[in-house]
């Protein structure tokens, strides 16, 4: 995950100051010296460090912490402040065109994952917002391109249009704008060429794509992998076309973090989206005082929260509670909830998302075994409706059979039937037990 190394040592400063009954400037310098440090490793932009180091060290030695009753709390919330600004205050949302149809220009060098990103923001802008969008494959000179834009709207079932290789992106992009407009589309998004760096053909094929359409986002794709090269990116195509936002991709990957940190300050363009994984639902709208709370280890529950939303039907939800309060939860009911546990992402990515994930040791370091929960869904798939019903006719023959179809061996087949038991009663005591006694309630084998 993008800013583990930073994460950590920023967690270290902090709690080294956290608990401080009295802050002295001495403290606060020494502090500074360890964060400064912190993102320059980050590789956070320099200028951008020496502005932030500079401001939280006012604001740190100044008379709202100084006489605040808990002054190191107050020292952390300024961070967090600052941080959060850096990052650009608060998240930026997409335009909504005053008349139909929104224009968005995707732009970036080759590499960066444009074209696949720009399936996924019609995919967001389709289920979360409830749009009607249109793809436009302007990109007529990497090969397959347009066959992998096609691709993509297949597999999405969303609309893309395509006037092939020898017509020119100006060309396509203003007739995909007729269409658009003809067949009541909300927004189209205008995956446009990329070359391997920045050089006067791509500018101005831009500018006269920019010029025809009149787009109302010009959002730039960058790798969050590439650490500064992002940011002098940015600030190319910014100089140039004038960027409404950047999306930054792979920020799940192995990346300091630099390039999130830097852009915003460096360029004045704020992170509109960012790429969590390959998957095509893996765009999330960026809010920076969540990522803000996640390197200050403060977890981010509310982004957990809308994950769950997303991923949770609401009415099987309220079926499942009502089966765990009658005792009628079935192996069956047991194998949907794994399948929407699995929608919401890596476990050991959600876990890092809840307050004080930081304090529990070796989390950093802990991998979900995603093979145990598939060796669990293939054990229930190998039953029989009438054993998922009533695990209790499962006789060793019946576990024989399960564990040869299910590529698992007996002993996996007796451990998923003891959990399932011990579930089973925890719920029922669950839904019986008074309000009170329900708070620090754990399941025995988690």
């Amino acid at each position: 995950m993008a800013f583990e190394g930073l994460a950590d040592r920023l967690q270290h400063v902090m709690n080294k100051i956290r608990g401080k009954g009295k802050v002295t400037e001495a403290d606060v310098k020494e502090m500074m010296r360890e964060v400064r440090l912190a993102l320059l490793e980050a590789d956070v932009n320099f200028k951008v460090v020496k502005d932030f180091v500079k401001k939280v060290s006012e604001r740190a030695v100044g008379q709202e912490v100084m006489k605040s009753l808990t002054p190191g709390q107050q020292v952390i919330k300024v961070v967090k402040e600052e941080l959060t600004e850096l990052m650009g205050g608060e998240n930026s949302k997409i335009a909504v065109a005053s008349r139909p149809p929104t224009v968005v220009m995707m732009v970036g060098l080759q590499g960066a994952g444009k074209t696949t990103t720009t399936g996924k923001l019609a995919n967001l802008l389709r289920k979360k917002h409830n749009r009607k969008p249109l793809l436009v494959a302007a990109d007529i000179y990497r090969p397959a391109a347009i066959k992998q834009l096609e691709t993509l709207g297949k597999q999405l079932n969303i609309p893309v249009f395509s006037l092939g290789d020898q017509v020119s992106p100006v060309e396509i992009a203003k007739q995909a704008i007729a269409k658009a407009k003809e067949e009541h589309y909300d927004y189209v998004l205008i995956d446009t060429a990329g070359r391997l760096h920045i050089d006067e053909a791509l500018m101005d094929e831009l500018k006269q794509i920019k010029e025809v359409t009149k787009p109302d986002e010009i959002f730039l794709v960058v790798d969050a992998m590439t650490g500064q090269d992002a940011v002098n990116v940015a600030q190319s195509f910014n100089e140039q076309l004038g960027l409404t936002g950047v999306i930054l991709t792979k920020l799940d990957g192995d990346t300091r973090g630099g390039a999130a940190l830097s852009i915003k300050a460096v360029t004045n363009t704020p992170i509109k989206f960012v790429g969590m994984g390959e998957k095509l639902d893996a765009l999330e709208p960026f809010h920076p005082e969540r990522m803000a709370s996640r390197i200050l280890g403060m977890g981010d529950v509310l982004t957990l929260i809308e994950k769950a939303q997303a991923a949770v039907d609401e009415e099987k939800a309220k079926e499942l509670e009502q089966k765990m309060r009658t005792a009628s939860f079935t192996l069956d009911d047991f194998l949907e909830q794994l399948g929407q546990v699995r929608k919401l992402g890596p476990l050991d990515e959600l876990l890092k998302m809840l307050p004080g994930a930081n304090k529990v040791k070796g989390l950093n370091n802990l991998q979900i075994d995603e093979k145990q929960i598939s060796r669990v869904e293939a054990i229930i798939r190998s039953m029989t409706k009438e054993e998922k019903m009533n695990p209790d006719i499962i006789n060793s023959s019946r576990k024989k059979r399960i564990a040869k179809g299910s590529g698992t061996t007996v002993q996996d087949v007796n451990r998923l039937l003891k959990q399932f038991d011990e579930m089973k009663k925890m719920m029922k005591m669950m839904t019986t037990m008074p309000k009170g006694k329900k708070k620090g309630f754990r399941f025995p084998f988690m």
